[in-house]
């Protein structure tokens, strides 16, 4: 695999670009200059932030599909940094795009005097997601969209109860944390919640249905149409666009937080077009920049147009709203991944590697299920620890991956949408042996 020449990221100078290549690793994992920044990391970090225990890798540099660490050791980034690298590492539209915009405007005031990149990414929202969803809010990270969601909803509606579903990951914010269901994440600070959130089992129409009868100050139902925290959990087939209709007869607002699974993970710009569902309100980041800090919730005008015109002094904003950098980098990737036609791509080398997965694993008895839709899929065993011992096996070869969902016992796989198939194939053999 011979890498093309390009503009790199690494400042201004000319780097070599490529899709991406094998693992190499030159010394133990994590190695020596791993080993010391995590032990300089704990002297100032909170120590809640980074796990520490077993210490990490420091990434130092990337290019497509690779990570490069601080010791040098070359990996392969099974995850593309939580789905958010859907380009890869250092890939010419986004480096370009990054270089021009850091040269002429780094930040503006967005709610005020906002910068022209701002209007073409609010323009470009507007031509590819489906439906009327063209009206949107701009912000830095998935739980700041769904923050945005959460307060378009009471001010649309007029009342303040949500919907959401067991498993569910909305984000650490407190109004977000309130929707977000795992308990270790919402107990220490359960006071500081509203608690104005219930919760039905995921995919179960009928427990939805219940809920809403039970409170009438329900205003908007918050769904991830694939749990990805919760371990890459599907609903049954039909669930989404049935809750669609639920919603609609019940004059309630549909949410779909695609912070994951948005931007062509799954094949598509959104998961919830897999069932030709629209919802009110989507939630976007992760993939949304390439990489770099922005997010966005985009609704229906009817919807959005709920909130009063600024007068001048906005209800909800923040100092980098619509910061000229990340609409840049949003505006690379959204024309990356059309011109490329990477949502096609995310589908059918999809459906490929779960195909081989599956052959791959198909003797494996720790195997409970591989699943996946797009570039996002989810292979979960028997056991919390055989998880754990595969990832940290997976990575001294060379192949980043982390076990997802409340125990933990779900291998996760969201590589770039660009990743080499050799380097697929290379992945569900070194896979097969890790859980054999």
């Amino acid at each position: 695999m011979r890498p093309r020449s390009c503009a790199g990221a690494g400042g201004g100078r000319r780097t070599r670009y490529s899709p991406g290549v094998l693992p190499e690793i030159r010394t133990p994992v994590p190695g020596p200059r791993s080993r010391d920044a995590a032990a300089r990391l704990a002297a100032v970090e909170c120590p809640e932030v980074t796990a520490l225990a077993e210490p990490p890798i420091f990434w130092q540099r990337g290019a497509g599909a690779n990570v490069y660490d601080a010791d040098g050791n070359r990996y392969v980034d099974l995850l593309a940094g939580f789905g958010a690298a859907a380009l890869g590492y250092a890939p010419p539209e986004l480096s370009e795009a990054l270089s021009r915009q850091a040269g002429t405007l780094q930040h503006a005031m967005g709610d005020v005097y906002p910068a022209s990149v701002k209007l073409e990414l609010l323009e470009e929202l507007d031509r590819i997601l489906p439906g009327d969803l063209g009206r949107a809010i701009l912000s830095s990270s998935g739980s700041d969209a769904v923050e945005s969601a959460l307060k378009t909803s009471a001010v649309a509606t007029g009342r303040s109860g949500v919907l959401a579903f067991e498993g569910s990951y909305h984000g650490l914010g407190l109004g977000a944390l309130d929707t977000t269901h795992r308990e270790e994440f919402r107990q220490p600070f359960r006071e500081r919640l509203a608690g104005r959130t219930r919760f039905a089992p995921f995919g179960d129409l009928s427990a939805a249905r219940a809920e809403l009868e039970r409170d009438a100050g329900i205003g908007a139902v918050l769904v991830e149409p694939i749990q990805g925290r919760g371990g890459l959990v599907h609903p049954p087939p039909g669930f989404l666009a049935e809750l669609r209709e639920l919603t609609r007869r019940r004059g309630v607002l549909l949410i779909a937080d695609e912070v994951y699974t948005g931007i062509g993970r799954t094949g598509h710009w959104l998961a919830c077009e897999r069932e030709q569902v629209t919802p009110d309100l989507v939630c976007l980041g992760k993939s949304l920049g390439g990489g770099v800090p922005v997010s966005a919730c985009a609704g229906l005008p009817e919807v959005m147009n709920a909130w009063p015109a600024s007068r001048g002094e906005a209800l909800h904003t923040s100092t980098h709203l619509g910061n000229p950098l990340g609409c840049a980098a949003a505006l690379a990737t959204l024309r990356a991944i059309r011109d490329r036609d990477l949502l096609e791509r995310s589908r059918s080398e999809g459906e490929r590697w779960l195909a081989e997965l599956r052959a791959e694993l198909s003797g494996c008895a720790c195997v409970r299920e591989v699943r996946g839709a797009g570039l996002l899929i989810g292979i979960e065993v028997d056991s919390p620890g055989r998880a754990l011992r595969a990832a940290r096996e997976l990575l001294r070869q060379g192949w980043i991956t982390l076990p997802e969902g409340p125990r933990a016992n779900v291998l996760a796989l969201s590589p770039p949408l660009t990743i080499p198939r050799e380097l697929i194939d290379a992945a569900s053999a070194a896979i097969g042996k890790a859980l054999h």
